[in-house]
């Protein structure tokens, strides 16, 4: 009896010093510990504006206050007596047709891990105007996802003030990492009231990138 029990021993020690193996050994030289490595990719999305590098004159894009992005135009008129801190365009009618002050700016949408992207777009719309009377009114290219740069006043357009229908500034098929020229500006209007504002007036536009 006392034999059965001494070999009952020896086989539970044997065992038990198996399940170490791989982290330590005992009379041998290396071991091989294993490492399982756990990650999740998410999908990624990124817009930027910068200052454009199309037009001969450009209003530079800096960081905002209270918004990601500005563009000062400068001290402008609807005349277009003043040049602004860009680009020009003389009302096509002096005193009923509106002055318009423009630039160039780049858009670079950058999108990493998504299974489907063919659709993808850039949109934009104002989403807080000019104060009222709107003596300043936004304007875009007509040609939204245009890259050449207007020349009369007819080449701009006002931009939609509607979240539900933005402008398509990039349309569907947008690169990743492709950096896109596109044209923003103000038209000053020459009407003549009480109203009219002398301070410095602001107008925010939000930019949409959808990854589809």
């Amino acid at each position: 009896m006392r034999k059965l029990l001494v070999l009952v021993a020896v086989i539970v020690l044997a065992t038990s010093t198996g399940a170490f193996a791989a982290t330590q050994a005992a009379n041998a030289a290396a071991v091989s510990p294993t490492l399982q490595i756990q990650a999740t990719i998410q999908k990624a999305v990124s817009l930027t504006l910068s200052t454009g590098t199309v037009a001969t004159s450009h209003c530079a894009v800096s960081a905002g206050s209270g918004t990601d992005f500005q563009m000062n135009f400068g001290n402008v008129d609807a005349l277009a007596i003043n040049n602004g801190n860009c680009n020009k365009i003389a009302p096509a009618t002096p005193g009923t047709t509106n002055a318009i002050y423009w630039s160039d700016y780049t858009l670079t949408p950058i999108f990493t891990s998504h299974q489907v992207f063919a659709g993808t777009t850039v949109t934009a719309y104002v989403s807080s105007d000019f104060a009222a009377p709107h003596d300043l009114i936004v304007l875009r290219s007509t040609t939204a996802t245009s890259s050449t740069a207007p020349a009369v006043p007819g080449d701009m357009t006002a931009m939609s003030t509607t979240a539900a229908t933005p402008d398509t500034v990039g349309a569907a098929g947008v690169t990743s990492g492709a950096a896109l020229s596109r044209f923003i500006g103000v038209g000053v209007t020459p009407v003549n009231a009480a109203t009219v504002s002398y301070a410095q007036q602001t107008a925010t536009v939000t930019f949409t990138l959808t990854v589809q």
